[in-house]
C-alpha cells in the first residue's frame, strides 16, 4: 500500500486532531485540476471508483474505506490503468470530514453498505442522520448522494428518512436492473452484486440531493 502513489493512509491521531494536508486542496493539488469530485465511501475494493474513473475521465474519484487489503486491488487497477483521475483513502468514514471542506465532494456513491439491522445501530448505518449532516459539511449544495444496495431494510429506511425531512428524490426503483432508469455505472457490478443477481435478488437503488443548510433528523418513531 505504502507504494501506491494514489494511496492515502493516514493515522487516527493525525487526522482526530488536523485536518488532512489535502483537505480543501484535491483538485488543485492532487488531480492538478478542477473537475468534479465524486466519492464513493465504502468503495471495498474499489471496483465502483475505478471503472467509473474509466467511464467518465472528466472527473475525478476517490474511494474511502478502511479496510487497506479490499483499497490495494482498486489501488493496484488504477496504477497499471494510468488512470490519474483516482485516489484512494484508508479512514474510517467518522473521520471524512478531517478530508474535505465544504463543497469539495459534486456526488457521493454509497454501494452495498453494511444496513446494520439492529434499531440501536442507525447511527452507524452510512445513510443515518449522524452521516448525512457530515456529508452536507463537504458536498456542494444540492449535491447528489446514490445508494444502490440489495437490502429492502436499509433502502426503506433510507427513504423514510429523507422524505421525512424533504430532501429531493431524483430516482428511486425497487428493481434496478428491471426498471428504465437510465444513469451512470449500471454496467458496473461488483463481485458479490453479481452474486446477488444470480440467486435471483433485486438491487435496490435511490439517488437524492442533499440540501446545504438544512439539519437533518430521525424520523419519529410513535
Amino acid at each position: 500500500m505504502k507504494s501506491f502513489e494514489n494511496v492515502f493512509q493516514p493515522g487516527i491521531e493525525e487526522i482526530s486532531k488536523h485536518a488532512f494536508i489535502l483537505k480543501g486542496k484535491w483538485g488543485k493539488d492532487y488531480f492538478r485540476n478542477n473537475h468534479p469530485i465524486i466519492l464513493e465511501l465504502g468503495c471495498g475494493k474499489g471496483e465502483y471508483t475505478v471503472k467509473m474513473a474509466e467511464q467518465y475521465p472528466e472527473n475525478n474519484f476517490i474511494g474511502m474505506d478502511i479496510k487497506g487489503a479490499r483499497i490495494w486491488s482498486g489501488a493496484r487497477y488504477a496504477v497499471e490503468h494510468k488512470l490519474n483521475n483516482v485516489a484512494f483513502i484508508r479512514s474510517r468514514i467518522e473521520f471524512i470530514n478531517s478530508f474535505f471542506d465544504r463543497d469539495e465532494i459534486n456526488e457521493i456513491w454509497i454501494t452495498f453498505p453494511d444496513p446494520q439491522l439492529k434499531r440501536r445501530r442507525n447511527k452507524k448505518r452510512l445513510t443515518g442522520s449522524i452521516y448525512l449532516q457530515m456529508y452536507r459539511q463537504l458536498l456542494v449544495d444540492q449535491g447528489t448522494i446514490h445508494l444502490k444496495t440489495d437490502n429492502k431494510e436499509i433502502f426503506e429506511y433510507t427513504s423514510n428518512l429523507i422524505q421525512y425531512n424533504h430532501f429531493r428524490i431524483l430516482q428511486v426503483t425497487t428493481d434496478l436492473y428491471s426498471s428504465d432508469i437510465s444513469g451512470p455505472a449500471w454496467d458496473i457490478r461488483t463481485y458479490y452484486e453479481n452474486q446477488f443477481l444470480q440467486k435471483g435478488m433485486k438491487i435496490f437503488y435511490l439517488a437524492f440531493s442533499l440540501n446545504h443548510e438544512k439539519e437533518i433528523n430521525e424520523p419519529t418513531i410513535e
